[in-house]
């Protein structure tokens, strides 16, 4: 299966190194900024997306640039008769979530969004607990990043289009749906802009509120720089009547290492008057995770999977990000439906 990674950060290279190392996957590009190849990868380097679409006619392309690239990517190569995986967020819209969503389905490609957490043993056995506890859930869910250095330029990067609510938050809130299995009828958020090295119209710190129909309610907070406070940085709660289900790791610290994000090692599943721990140890690492959503598509390939749900699950989670973020710049409650 011939293969063109578009993009060489962070979540590009572990894509790229998942692919490196697949039996079935032969990579034929790389797409990157600078035309320097790269010693770790040893192939072809491209500085022209769209022309190295045409050079190496890929089966599959691998789209980890910044947000504002994904949707032109993912639909230019679907067109181009390549199957598709994206990193989250899929688009900077709903409306353009829509149109990716959209061209898979009428072109019958394999559509697949970097949620790494439905990858995660872990966070899968988190999700069968709380589903186990039955609802409505409080879901209280924070990710916060001391980020310094190279990492505050690449989320400087990152905010000239795409705040932290919204990148990160797809996530949880994909959790928090998965949970309740419910329709997001109102989202709330605020915000503030805590540096002045980003764009005036852009903040760096952000709580969402969500209200579900089955009347769940839950929050996320996300907040990128140098000033954030790594007191209670991760927090995952999922409350109910009848418990809670926590992740609990003592050893939590360095808000800014990317292995530590999906890190679990231990669950608490409290009842009233009983409390037990789940002890979850030799959890896969981030490039395993990686690994591992490059090996599900490979199989939704070979399988023809109908991926159908899972893209419409990419939306809504957008849709409920992007009326957070709108409810910050208006101060107003946004209804996901009324967000384009």
């Amino acid at each position: 299966m011939k293969v063109l990674i578009a993009g060489l950060g962070n979540m590009g290279f572990s894509h790229a190194m998942a692919h490196h190392t697949h039996p079935e996957s032969e990579i034929v590009g790389i797409v990157k900024r600078s035309p320097d190849a790269d010693d770790r990868l040893p192939y072809p380097v491209f500085t022209d997306f769209h022309a190295a679409l045409a050079e190496t006619q890929p089966d599959l392309v691998v789209v980890a640039t910044y947000t504002d690239t994904h949707a032109e990517y993912a639909i230019a190569a679907m067109e181009a008769g390549a199957h598709v995986f994206v990193e989250k967020p899929l688009a900077l819209t709903v409306t353009d979530a829509r149109r990716v969503t959209e061209t898979a389905a009428r072109l019958n490609r394999k559509l697949v969004v970097g949620y790494i957490l439905r990858h995660h043993p872990s966070w899968m056995r988190l999700i069968d607990e709380a589903k186990a506890l039955g609802g409505p859930y409080v879901f209280r869910l924070n990710l916060n990043q001391q980020s310094e250095g190279a990492t505050w330029d690449t989320h400087k990067a990152l905010m000239q289009t795409t705040s932290p609510i919204v990148d990160c938050g797809v996530h949880y809130v994909d959790v928090m749906c998965q949970i309740c299995g419910s329709r997001p009828v109102q989202v709330t958020g605020i915000g503030l802009r805590l540096s002045d090295e980003i764009p005036e119209d852009m903040y760096n710190y952000g709580q969402l509120q969500v209200r579900f129909e089955d009347g769940s309610v839950g929050w996320y907070e996300a907040g990128w720089g140098p000033m954030m406070s790594e007191t209670a940085f991760f927090v995952k709660d999922v409350v109910s009547p009848k418990g809670a289900v926590s992740i609990k790791d003592a050893d939590k610290g360095d808000s800014d290492s990317v292995d530590g994000h999906t890190r679990v090692g231990a669950l608490l599943v409290h009842r009233p008057g009983d409390d037990r721990f789940i002890d979850l140890p030799d959890e896969p690492g981030h490039q395993e995770l990686c690994d591992a959503e490059q090996a599900f598509l490979i199989e939704a390939i070979r399988n023809d999977t109908d991926l159908t749900r899972h893209m419409q699950e990419a939306v809504d989670s957008l849709a409920i990000c992007l009326a957070a973020d709108l409810s910050i710049r208006t101060g107003q409650p946004v209804r996901p439906g009324d967000v384009t």
